[in-house]
């Protein structure tokens, strides 16, 4: 079995190569279907695209062209294998693993598209988001936490939701103007933002209104669905928020902007899918691995701005894996003093 998901983990890698390349030149990852040479633009046998096989026989070069084929590729392919088996080897064969190897599968079109291009696709990012979603509610194991839990994240998730929108509004007065084409449809495009999370709010709403009845009624077996349903909507929104809200005092401080739409949709995809509580760790612990590699670059080329988004996908691995002990470990030192 682990050998089955290495391999297909190597194929899913090779589709996100597709993935990595087109997605930020706005192309179809569907047409053409077949993957072609970046150099000659020549169609690529099957035989030639055989993952990690083909890259090795032909000494990573195009059998038309012989023009270099970048290493990424390789790398790629065997990184979402290997994840994907070690995915396996820690989840077993629980419901978990396909929601969690596809949440992978999106971190690592996000890193590579974002350090080298600054952007985040919204396929990615914003198909996450509403991936997470579903996923939640079919899939009730994903968000384990207890009733108090949820309650907390409700109000910390509607405090968060109505300091956002007052922070928004101080940063349209106060904070930089668009300036160019793509800020003003980037505005534009806010009044979807702000349908979408009313949406989310009206949902919360409506499960808390429901769950009572329903959990006294017959059809009771409902509630874990909605539950977890609405542990997703908490920590997409609180997620999103906290990056969002960040970037907002970014603006008015700096008169410019400091953070990326797109991170703030990626990090609520991860809330979408981890919980509100992975969400507020996540945000946490990425500036830490932002600032180290942020100082190399100053150093290295002058630059000040870096993609955020492989840090945040870094801390939410981080939580993935050991997101109880550190909220332990620091509930421990907290009672302590």
């Amino acid at each position: 079995m682990g050998i089955f998901i290495f391999i297909f983990g190597l194929i899913v890698g090779s589709f996100l190569n597709v993935c990595i390349y087109r997605m930020p030149l706005e192309q179809s990852v569907a047409k053409p279907a077949r993957s072609f040479c970046p150099h000659c633009k020549k169609k690529i046998a099957w035989y030639d695209n055989i993952p990690l096989i083909s890259y090795i026989l032909l000494g990573g070069k195009c059998r038309h062209c012989h023009a270099p084929v970048s290493f990424r590729y390789f790398f790629v392919e065997l990184l979402t294998g290997l994840s994907f088996l070690g995915l396996y080897l820690y989840y077993g064969n629980s419901v978990l693993l396909v929601p969690y190897c596809f949440m992978v599968a999106c971190f690592i079109v996000a890193t590579f598209v974002d350090f080298q291009h600054r952007i985040i696709p919204d396929e990615i990012s914003i198909g996450g988001m509403y991936a997470g979603l579903v996923f939640s509610l079919f899939l009730p194991a994903l968000h384990t936490d207890t009733m108090e839990q949820l309650v907390i994240g409700r109000y910390a998730m509607w405090f968060l939701t109505g300091v956002c929108f007052l922070g928004g509004y101080l940063a349209e007065i106060l904070g930089p103007k668009p300036s160019s084409e793509t800020d003003r449809k980037e505005e534009g495009s806010e009044w979807g933002i702000l349908i979408f999370v009313l949406a989310c709010l009206l949902v919360d709403l409506g499960i808390k209104f429901a769950l009572p009845d329903l959990l006294r009624g017959s059809l009771h077996q409902l509630a874990p669905y909605l539950i977890s349903l609405d542990f997703s909507i908490i920590g997409l929104l609180i997620g999103g928020g906290a990056i969002y809200f960040m970037g907002v005092i970014g603006d008015i401080v700096f008169r410019k902007e400091s953070m990326g739409g797109g991170d703030v949709k990626l990090l609520a995809m991860i809330g979408a899918f981890l919980g509100w509580q992975a969400a507020i760790l996540t945000f946490f612990i990425a500036p830490f691995f932002g600032a180290f590699f942020g100082i190399i670059e100053k150093i290295r080329t002058k630059d000040t701005a870096i993609a955020y988004g492989p840090f945040l996908v870094a801390g939410a691995l981080i939580c993935l894996f050991y997101r109880t002990e550190i909220i332990h470990w620091l509930l421990y030192r907290y009672s302590s003093y």
